[in-house]
């Protein structure tokens, strides 16, 4: 059985690909008393702030419609680039 990661991914690339973003990575992590969803994203020219905020606005209905994550968790979308 696929782990979280693993759906979260297969749900939200064709998202992001049709958007003309890579998806570089997908996380699932617990820190303290609070869980994170991080959507790592690319692209040749690299990413910034409005990037961003078009992939989260694109994939938070779908994510909120699957529903694949029963704890409440907070969604990071950003740039694999430090």
């Amino acid at each position: 059985m696929a782990n979280i990661e693993e759906k979260v991914e297969t749900l939200v690339k064709p998202i992001i690909e049709g958007l003309g973003y890579e998806l570089y990575d997908v996380e699932y992590a617990k820190e303290g008393k609070n869980y994170f969803l991080r959507i790592f994203i690319d692209k040749q020219e690299g990413i910034d702030l409005n990037d961003c905020e078009k992939v989260n606005d694109a994939i938070n209905s779908k994510l909120d419609e699957e529903d694949y994550i029963k704890e409440q968790y907070f969604l990071e979308v950003s740039s694999p680039r430090n």
